[in-house]
């Protein structure tokens, strides 16, 4: 973590994965101090290790300092955090807490948009023929599962959004637009997403980076990534360079999904009314950067690592590139 930026104090939490003994689902340890004064994250991070690591520093936006605000979000073996913000959200949380089965409702703890949200994909999941509360087997629910029920919360809220009445749109406080960067995992595969509704504005920043070490060098919390042959054995997604070499991190594209599986990386199009696929198509970073969600600017961290057999990378000029037509459902 960059402390010469101090922002995001509003707390932070872990999820990792242990070892399969001690059960599927992962261990959460979560914070209302900020980070950088937890001397606790500090003992523990230098004796613990994980194939996969969910990590997020707080700003907060949406519901009070507290616990159960902190991400990253769980149920059963799933692991949830979100950077950005549900637009509208005052004038959407009633009728996508409605939408919600009994179960979903009733589970959410805290009053962020970001646990909502959690409960929308759960619904999402159940809906589509997958139980979250079932245990899916050593290989998870699979990627493609996990990436179908992202796209189809980021219609639900969409689509909320859109049906807010009509007598609420001159409302000052209304901002429709939303900054969507989900995670989510199952312990096997991992989806991401870097998304704005909006047709002219920036989504939040997002990139990844991969190699065979992940190494300290030069002074303490100075890391580089290290790439001894061409495979690839770990994977950091987050929403902003972790090191000063640039040119190790791939920008994820806006308005895209990001999936790790099975030494692939792929990432597909969001295909939907906010979607551009020209590649010269310039967009505004001003909303992003004025909710501090750009990686020029004081951002959200949110970071996964992943060095497990079943989520590695191949060389970045291997990554796969899949088209999404037909995942948008």
């Amino acid at each position: 973590m960059d402390t010469r930026r101090p922002h995001n104090g509003d707390g932070f939490g872990v999820g990792y994965y242990t070892p399969p003994s001690l059960g599927p689902e992962p261990c959460i340890f979560t914070s209302t101090i900020p980070a950088w004064n937890c001397i606790n994250l500090e003992r523990l991070a230098a004796k613990t290790t994980s194939s996969l690591i969910f990590a997020h520093v707080r700003a907060t936006t949406e519901g009070s300092l507290s616990d159960n605000n902190c991400h990253p979000f769980r149920h059963g073996r799933l692991m949830w955090m979100h950077n950005g913000n549900v637009g509208g959200w005052k004038f959407v949380k009633r009728r996508l807490a409605d939408s919600l089965g009994d179960q979903w409702f009733m589970g959410v703890q805290g009053g962020t948009d970001s646990e909502w949200a959690f409960a929308l994909f759960l619904d999402s999941l159940e809906r589509a023929g997958h139980d979250p509360n079932s245990d899916p087997g050593p290989d998870g629910f699979g990627h493609t599962v996990l990436r179908k029920a992202m796209l189809q919360t980021i219609k639900r809220i969409n689509q909320f959004i859109k049906e807010i009445p009509e007598q609420f749109r001159g409302d000052e406080d209304l901002d429709t637009r939303s900054l969507l960067n989900f995670a989510v995992t199952d312990g096997q595969s991992v989806v991401c997403t870097r998304y704005v509704s909006s047709t002219t504005d920036e989504a939040a920043s997002l990139y990844f980076s991969s190699g065979t070490n992940w190494k300290q060098e030069g002074p303490k919390g100075n890391y580089k990534m290290e790439r001894r042959d061409k495979g690839a054995d770990i994977v950091l997604v987050a929403s902003e360079p972790l090191t000063f070499e640039r040119d190790n991190w791939v920008t994820v594209p806006t308005n895209s999904t990001l999936t790790i599986h099975k030494q692939t990386v792929m990432i597909h199009p969001i295909i939907d009314e906010y979607y551009n696929p020209s590649p010269s198509y310039t967009r505004s970073s001003g909303f992003a950067v004025s909710k501090g969600l750009v990686s020029n600017a004081p951002g959200a961290a949110q970071a996964l690592t992943s060095g497990m057999s079943g989520a590695v990378t191949p060389p970045l000029g291997l990554m796969e590139v899949e088209s999404m037509s037909g995942a948008t459902e």
